[in-house]
């Protein structure tokens, strides 16, 4: 399978730069192939359009902004398909839990 790009925006990314390196460990000890990056939500757009992204996850404290994400993903994705969005889980997130939201990610990714 190619490699997954997966996209996770926050307030300034710093928070979920942590859950970055965890959903790396967890992608890494499944063989899965994954590019996994934080950005502050400012920024979403500008990687929207510069790169392949295959899924977006808010983190809770920026949830509130999904709908607007939901404009930002449409007809981002390769062939102009929809960019599956999603907020990360809180419990997973507070407890920063990689495979829990890598695995949520996964299930985007594969509909």
């Amino acid at each position: 399978m190619a490699e997954q790009t997966i996209m996770l925006n926050c307030a300034a990314g710093m928070s979920t730069s942590l859950l970055v390196t965890k959903m790396q460990e967890a992608a890494k000890e499944q063989g899965i192939d994954a590019k996994i990056f934080a950005c502050p939500a400012s920024e979403a757009q500008q990687h929207l359009d510069n790169e392949d992204i295959d899924v977006v996850l808010l983190g809770p404290q920026v949830g509130y902004m999904k709908s607007d994400f939901e404009n930002k993903v449409k007809g981002a994705g390769k062939g102009g398909k929809d960019v599956p969005l999603d907020v990360i889980n809180m419990q997973a997130y507070g407890m920063m839990d990689g495979k829990k939201v890598l695995a949520q990610a996964e299930s985007l990714i594969n509909g």
